[in-house]
């Protein structure tokens, strides 16, 4: 991308957004609007072409890129042998790698402006008796409800988090299952992740359960009778239901390799033998580093082979081109370089077919079959959630709506503890085992290192020694991105079956990593508890119900095609169909703003109304002033 010519460098650098005008434009870019958590990563070692009516005199050459986690790439220019270059980029790492939980915009908000419904566990327990299919009853002071049914019940085992510190307080286990066996069982899984219910069909008693790796050891042969007593649990049938046994599908998320390879760590996967009627299953996908080198390359190609650049002149790649390849050059690229495009692109959509492909043949089993099938991967909070949550969407209609959505999307990813500070790089709760107030109030000591890496946090607090491991590792990635991506897909495939538009995923994605909101900060439900979240930052899901209800029925994130009765049902889709694109409102829109809209249906269909409604309005206008100029004239 090529840089902006500012001289002086015209920015106005705020404690959320950094803004950025054109020398040229004397405008604001809207490209260089950027959220400052929004930004992964800074470099000063930028060389790039001069644009060909630029003289290399009135070419500064003292450069700043700036790479965002939403797709942007912009390159800043300073006037040479000055201190600008050194103050901005100072600034700037300070700004977007905060040391503190407290140092992010979201606790910058006056405590009278927050508009929180509910607390996000009784938003969860409301989500469990729905799947129950009964009505959470109107409780009374410290009064606790009971939810059970002839399969499965809701324990509060995990309410002080003494069982599994990242899941929520309440889980839904089968009703065969004491408290006490969910304590023997959870010591077999990696950070006590034991296997619980995430869906449940209350018709059929089909479930969709979740964990971590089983610790078998290095040779694979460590057992434990109430892990599998838990997870056969799953697949029981009620005394009076004299059908053939539920059949239980174990899918281990891993490729086969990297799931014998966690041996050497006490990992691994289980075995069909020690499981009665079960058959496990690897999907092959791959970890949080491949995905977020994958994403990088999809990122670097997209921008280098863009039709504008920052400023918005065309991209540098496209106007001076390649000189030995000269008459092959088109908007954007060269032919020589479509083999590397093919192969960056070809690479992210295989990741992203084999999380559609996991789903929907999970969400086949239990829908065709009544299965019982238990999801994990390592921990259990990334390549699991991701199956997890996009399989429910696939099975439950009532996903499909904004108020399914944000359920699904607290149960799955919030409560059941995906690490957003982890994968997003931004600091947790201070590791300090202080008190609530000292947790967020503690004064930042200029640290510039990324987020405390996550540990599992015991009874007694956070650990101590996280903020020096995260000093040599990098554990951001863009699961949560991959996840809304298979909904694009899926929302291109059935364009009738959900109550939201692709451009309410990209808005939603946007909050997300903001930080403006208290919604996904944090790494647990218990984190977010610690540092007084709810009480302390605005709701992203507030302002999204305000944002919608300010433009009615015709705003943009409404899915104008929707139609509830149509798809009523499942959603299983073929493999045939699985065959991803690249989802362009989100990786196009700042490199080819006009392609970016290309095919979207939803776009065309609100801006064509929001013209006929203006039309409207001026016609009712022109007939107004018609009727008092007539009214007039008969005086």
């Amino acid at each position: 991308m090529h840089p902006e010519m500012l001289s002086p460098f015209p920015s106005f650098l705020f404690n959320h957004v950094t803004v950025l005008q054109s020398q040229a434009k004397k405008c604001v870019i809207e490209l260089g609007t950027i959220p400052l958590t929004t930004i992964e990563k800074l470099s000063d070692d930028v060389k790039l072409q001069p644009l060909p009516h630029l003289s290399d005199k009135s070419h500064p050459r003292e450069l700043l890129q700036v790479i965002g986690k939403d797709m942007r790439i912009i390159v800043f220019a300073f006037v040479p042998k000055t201190k600008q270059k050194n103050e901005v980029f100072d600034a700037l790492r300070r700004y977007t790698k905060p040391a503190n939980l407290w140092d992010l915009y979201a606790f910058s908000c006056d405590p009278s402006t927050i508009k929180n419904d509910s607390e996000p566990k009784w938003r969860l327990l409301r989500e469990y008796f729905r799947l129950f299919r009964k009505s959470l009853p109107q409780l009374r002071g410290a009064e606790e409800v009971s939810l059970s049914n002839d399969w499965w019940r809701l324990t509060r085992v995990n309410s002080s988090y003494s069982l599994c510190s990242t899941y929520p307080s309440e889980l839904i286990v089968p009703r065969s299952i004491s408290d006490e066996d969910l304590f023997q069982a959870s010591t077999f899984r990696s950070g006590k992740r034991l296997p619980v219910i995430s869906w449940c069909d209350a018709g059929s008693g089909a479930v969709l359960a979740r964990s971590s790796q089983p610790m078998v050891g290095l040779m694979m042969n460590f057992r434990n009778n109430a892990d599998e007593k838990l997870v056969c649990a799953l697949s029981s049938r009620t005394t009076g239901d004299k059908g053939s046994p539920r059949k239980l599908y174990i899918i281990d998320a891993r490729p086969r390799a990297n799931a014998l390879a966690n041996g050497a760590k006490g990992g691994g996967s289980e075995s069909s033998s020690n499981y009665p009627r079960s058959e496990v299953l690897f999907l092959g996908i791959q970890n949080i580093h491949t995905m977020r080198d994958s994403l990088s390359r999809l990122r670097d190609y997209v921008d280098a082979h863009g039709s504008i650049s920052s400023n918005g002149t065309p991209s540098a790649v496209s106007v001076v081109g390649d000189r030995r390849n000269r008459g092959s050059t088109w908007g954007g690229g060269n032919l020589n370089s479509m083999t590397s495009f093919s192969s960056t692109l070809g690479e992210w959509l295989n990741h992203i077919q084999n999380i559609l492909v996991g789903a929907s043949w999970i969400a086949a089993q239990i829908a065709e079959e009544a299965a019982a099938v238990l999801v994990h991967c390592s921990d259990g909070w990334d390549r699991t959630t991701q199956l997890v949550a996009l399989s429910c969407l696939l099975l439950d209609p009532y996903y499909r709506t904004f108020s399914g959505f944000q359920a699904l999307v607290e149960k799955d990813w919030l409560a059941f503890g995906h690490p957003f500070a982890e994968r997003m790089g931004v600091p947790t709760v201070a590791e300090n085992g202080g008190s609530q107030y000292e947790l967020l109030r503690q004064p930042s000591l200029g640290n510039l290192s990324s987020s405390p890496s996550r540990n599992a946090l015991g009874p007694s607090g956070p650990s101590s020694n996280a903020s020096a491991q995260s000093q040599t590792s990098n554990n951001s990635s863009p699961i949560l991105l991959q996840w809304l991506d298979c909904i694009s897909q899926l929302l291109r495939l059935y364009p009738c079956a959900f109550q939201f538009s692709s451009k309410f995923l990209v808005d939603f994605m946007d909050c997300v990593l903001s930080c403006r909101f208290g919604n996904f900060l944090c790494n647990s439900e218990r984190e977010r508890e610690q540092s007084g979240v709810t009480n302390s930052c605005r709701c992203m899901w507030s302002y999204l119900a305000d944002l919608r209800a300010s433009g009615g029925s015709f705003h943009e994130h409404y899915n104008p095609f929707y139609d509830p009765v149509k798809h009523n049902g499942a959603l299983l889709p073929p493999a045939a169909a699985l065959a991803p694109t690249l989802w362009p409102q989100f990786y196009l829109r700042w490199t080819c703003p006009i392609e970016s809209q290309g095919g979207d249906l939803e776009s065309q269909w609100h801006a064509m109304n929001k013209k006929y409604a203006e039309a409207l309005k001026v016609s009712i206008y022109s007939l107004l002033f018609y009727s008092i100029s007539v009214l007039l004239q008969h005086r």
